[in-house]
Parts: structure tokens; sequence; C-alpha cells
């Protein structure tokens, strides 16, 4: 089985032994999304199938799943793991997680992620100890050192950019106790069904500051042009605006030089994904922090 690159062809390879494996029917899937992950609905259950790029590692996906089976048992509304299964299942060097499937009653809206986030932030991170401490710097330099887009000249600018935003990250003073987080909360990682809103995609989760996810949606919220009453509906559902925060430029910041990098490896030269991580350098570099982003 190819492993080597991270395409919907090679995919749906991986999906097709993930399933067999499962003793579910993976004919006639359809793909959701083929970006962090490779998600597809299959046609013959009602479930949801994400797999991993190659190399991801086994702890990642084993730590998703013992955060979903563990959130089962609280009030956080999410999705839910596929019954009978031990998972993650391995396929050659990729890992599979399989989901029960929603049927999404409309999009998403900031305010949607409110009431979930805040019954997360609520959680005792005591019985999620194993849950690994979110270490956003860490993230980006093992970003930088991988195969990205971006020339030389513009790594350099980020390495040292980082730098200088680990010493104010530093200096931040969090006003809430640290809580096991989203990570990557924002209007695509939220489904409304028809009993609400759940949240997914629970790979970035891990035990840190709340104000990560707060922050993560006022960055989605502004960079990706969402109307302004949206942002605060969710500040007033939540109870809490993070841009009054003093620290909420420097964790903004570091939120998003995270998407940058992240996003500089996992997107193939010359696609459209490509340019657009290369025009946010562009725009970072001349100091240009209002830039509207295209979704990725």
């Amino acid at each position: 089985m190819r492993t080597a690159t991270f395409t919907p062809e090679t995919s749906l390879e991986l999906l097709e032994a993930a399933c067999r494996a499962a003793d579910l029917d993976p004919s006639g899937a359809r793909l959701l999304r083929h970006h962090t992950n490779a998600v597809y609905r299959l046609a013959h259950h009602p479930v949801v199938v994400k797999i991993t790029r190659p190399g991801s590692g086994q702890h990642r996906s084993a730590q998703t799943v013992a955060i979903a089976e563990a959130l089962a048992h609280t009030s956080v509304p999410t999705v839910r793991l596929w019954p009978g299964l031990n998972q993650p299942i391995i396929v050659a060097d990729s890992h599979a997680t399989f989901w029960s499937a929603i049927d999404v009653a409309r999009e998403p809206t900031a305010a949607d992620l409110a009431e979930p986030l805040r019954r997360l932030h609520c959680l005792d991170p005591q019985a999620l100890s194993a849950v690994s401490k979110l270490d956003p710097f860490g993230a980006i330099a093992n970003s930088l050192t991988r195969r990205t887009v971006l020339n030389p000249h513009d790594l350099g600018f980020l390495r040292a950019y980082s730098e200088q935003l680990a010493d104010d990250y530093a200096t931040l003073d969090f006003e809430r106790p640290s809580s096991l987080i989203h990570g990557d909360a924002h209007h695509s990682n939220m489904l409304v069904g028809p009993d609400g809103p759940v949240l997914a995609d629970w790979e970035s989760a891990h035990l840190g500051p709340p104000e990560w996810d707060l922050a993560t949606v006022a960055v989605h919220c502004r960079r990706f042009d969402h109307p302004p009453d949206e942002y605060k509906e969710f500040a007033k559902i939540y109870g809490r605006d993070i841009c009054d925060w003093p620290g909420y430029q420097t964790l903004a910041a570091v939120r998003e030089l995270r998407m940058i990098t992240t996003n500089a490896w996992k997107s193939a030269p010359g696609t459209p994904a490509a340019a657009e991580v290369i025009l946010r350098v562009a725009a970072l570099r001349r100091g240009d922090l209002e830039r509207r982003w295209q979704l990725l």
C-alpha cells in the first residue's frame, strides 16, 4: 500500500483497508475533507471515518480516542465514537477512527461554540491527567523543521518571530486555571445536528489555558470575516470577551503563527492553499495584522 504521499487516491486505499478491519462497507464513501486528515462519510453505514496523514504517530490518535471516551460520560456535547471497535485502527502508517455520523441541520455560528466550550472548560482536569499539555512553540518549531512551501528567507523570519513571541508568551498572566481545551475551536470543528451543536475534531485537544480556545474563536471570526455580531454573541453566551484581556494580542499572534506554520507543511506546492500561506507570511512581514484569510 502506498503511504509516501497523502492524496485522495492514496487515502481511499487506506479507507478501504480500515473498513475491512472494522467490517464496514467502504463502497460509495463520500470524501468530506482532505487536509489535516482525510474525512469520509460512508454510504452504507451512519459512520464518518477519519484517516491521519502517514507518519502522524499513534499517540495522537490514541489520545483522541481516550478523550472522546471520557467526554461521553460528561455534559459536553460532542461527536461519539462508533461503538464496538477497538480504536484507532492502524492501516499502513496511518490511523483510522470511526465516528457516529451526525445529520447536519444547519451551518454553525461562533455562538454555537460558546456553551460547549464553557462546559468543557469547567471539567475537572484531574480526570484527564494523561492528556498532554499545550506546547504551542514546540508545535511551531516542529512545523518549521518540515519540508514547507516557504523559502529559506521566510522560514528565517518566522523562526525569529516565534522567538520574540515565546518571550512575550512567557509573561502572560492567564486568568483561568488549566483545563481540558479543544485546541482548535472554530466553525469547521463544530457540527449542528438535530439535537443542537456538538464539538468535533479532538486531535488538537490538550491541557492548557481556556484562553487558548477563546482566542482561537476570536481569531477565526476576525481573519475569516465572520460578522462582528456573531463573535459578540459568542462572548455573551460564554460569559467572557477574550479581546478585553491584556494578553489577547500576544495570544492571538501565537495562535495565528501556529496556523501559518502548520499549513506551510500541510499544503502542497503550487496549490491555492500554498499560495494562501505565502500571502499570509507576506502580510505578516509587512505588519498587516488585519488581512482577511482564505479558508484552507
